[in-house]
């Protein structure tokens, strides 16, 4: 099996998020992709849920964030926006926000550490898996308004198809205190 990826940069615009580009090994009966290793991304935990989401054309989730959870993305089938902004109080990114397209004809996926706010718009029909490094623990499924100015997102869609959740969290500066992660973040 490879133990190598194509290539694994970690983001220029928050600290933390790689971006993971893995190696395509196929011939005449099809291909074979290892999507994720631990090892490839420094001081990652490892991972024990593996979920599966699929989308309709225009839907959009987020921003959702964790202070004790990181995501692991991948999308199989389709294309999303993924969003990600750096709530972590003191670090050295606070307050970036990013854009990442993934699409499955290009094989990337994208590790989310704690702390990073974190939504995705479905720019097509998309099937994605995701690994979560702890089990569903309700106290940390936190959340930030996915249009708030702060963010200043472009989720490529303009009619988004969201959950009364999504539509009705928090302003980043109306986040309650204790739920603003703080850098450096400790799981």
């Amino acid at each position: 099996m490879p133990t190598q990826a194509e290539s694994v940069i970690e983001s220029d615009l928050i600290a933390g998020v790689w971006v993971v580009t893995p190696l395509i090994h196929g011939d005449d009966r099809g291909r074979f992709v290892e999507t994720y290793r631990r090892e490839w991304i420094p001081g990652a935990r490892e991972m024990i849920q593996t979920n599966r989401s699929d989308k309709s054309a225009g839907a959009l989730v987020g921003l959702h964030y964790h202070l004790h959870q990181a995501d692991y993305w991948y999308v199989v089938a389709g294309k999303m926006r993924v969003v990600l902004h750096d709530l972590r109080a003191g670090g050295p990114t606070d307050g970036a926000t990013q854009t990442i397209d993934l699409d499955a004809r290009e094989h990337k996926g994208v590790y989310i550490p704690p702390g990073v706010a974190h939504g995705f718009s479905a720019l097509t029909d998309l099937t994605m898996t995701y690994l979560v490094d702890g089990y569903y623990n309700p106290a940390d499924e936190l959340g930030v308004a996915w249009d708030c100015p702060d963010v200043a997102a472009d989720w490529g869609v303009a009619e988004p198809v969201m959950s009364e959740r999504d539509r009705t969290n928090p302003r980043r500066a109306d986040i309650p205190e204790g739920a603003r992660p703080r850098w450096p973040m400790r799981t």
